[in-house]
């Protein structure tokens, strides 16, 4: 009985280190998990996800909740896990993936990425993703396709933020012509209420006017005869 208890106490010192070591390696799974999050295209929730954009609706919601808890503050120990978590929980990421109009646009996107590089290769522009001619590449046809598409995705929010300042200017110079406009209105109205008010004024000063004028008049005839 006593030759089976070391190889018992083995077997469970080895479980514990399996364990410990399971843990370990999920805690740098974690972070390393952090610092893609960190470091990806804000502007690509395919690249943020890490993510086929041939995925399904189903398939995006399910790896959205596998990163939500497997980044989630409370079980990673990355000092800056909250702002990958922040970052992945936003809602415009999920429902940039979900609203029809924006994963289409968003998809076109991509898709003129592809072509281009496809073009730059000199292949036809029915190639797909998974020809032969894309393996091999260096830089890696996956990489080029996502830097390529980086830069177009740029280029559309810049357009994007010029539209909306140049609205917003729009807005500002329609605003301060409705000022001027009801400021005109004011000054008007103040006008013609100063005129009404001194009516009695001015007409007081022309009945004097008139009397000195016919005085002068009666005075001159007098003279003269």
């Amino acid at each position: 009985m006593s030759s089976s208890r070391p190889s018992t106490s083995s077997s469970n010192d080895d479980a514990e280190l399996e364990k410990l070591l399971s843990r370990e390696a999920s805690a740098f799974n974690r972070e390393v998990e952090v610092e893609r999050i960190l470091k990806a295209f804000k502007l690509n929730p395919y690249d943020i996800l890490d993510i086929e954009e041939s995925s399904t609706q189903e398939e995006i919601k399910r790896r959205y909740k596998q990163l939500s808890l497997f980044i989630h503050p409370d079980k990673t120990p990355h000092p800056r896990a909250p702002e990958a978590f922040d970052l992945l929980k936003k809602a415009r990421l999920i429902q940039q993936l979900s609203d029809k109009d924006k994963r289409e646009n968003l998809d076109a996107v991509i898709n003129q990425a592809r072509l281009m590089i496809i073009k730059a290769l000199n292949l036809p522009s029915s190639t797909t993703d998974n020809d032969p001619k894309l393996s091999g590449l260096e830089p890696p046809y996956k990489m080029r396709l996502r830097l390529q598409s980086k830069e177009l995705l740029i280029d559309e929010e810049v357009r994007r933020r010029k539209a909306i300042k140049m609205n917003l200017a729009n807005e500002g110079l329609e605003a301060r012509k409705k000022e001027e406009e009801v400021v005109a209105k004011k000054r008007k109205a103040e006008e013609d209420k100063h005129w009404e008010d001194n009516r009695e004024q001015r007409v007081d000063s022309w009945r004097s006017f008139s009397k000195d004028t016919k005085k002068k008049k009666k005075a001159k005839v007098a003279l003269l005869g």
